[in-house]
């Protein structure tokens, strides 16, 4: 039983002291600070730039919405602008059916003739 747990968990044994052990047992300060800046490369280029990209393109496309434009809002709604009254805009949905909500909500400008292929 002992030979299965040594070979599951290998005893830990301590490293005997030289007569130089202390000397260049530590790493380089440059290793750390290469790292370091390595770490913040992968942030910026897997994490920061792709979300203040993501960010950009939503703005743009919220200041480009124009009346009678057909999108797709975060809730899965397909409407028409029908009205744009600052951080607002209002939908209309289905015949004699207008919603108001706000620009933020929307996802993506659909083709011109969507709604109509739908109904």
């Amino acid at each position: 039983m002992d030979q299965l747990f040594n070979f599951l968990i290998p005893m830990a044994y301590a490293e005997s002291a030289g007569p130089l052990s202390g000397a260049g047992s530590q790493g380089g300060g440059y290793s750390f600070l290469i790292m370091f800046a390595v770490f913040f490369v992968f942030i910026y280029f897997f994490m920061w730039r792709p979300q203040s990209k993501r960010a950009k393109e939503q703005q743009n496309l919220m200041e480009s919405l124009a009346k009678g434009d057909e999108i797709l809002t975060a809730g899965g709604m397909l409407g028409r602008i029908v009205k744009i009254n600052g951080q607002y805009i209002s939908l209309t949905v289905a015949n004699n059916v207008d919603i108001v909500m706000q620009k933020t909500a929307v996802v993506s400008v659909m083709p011109k003739g969507t709604l109509k292929t739908i109904e």
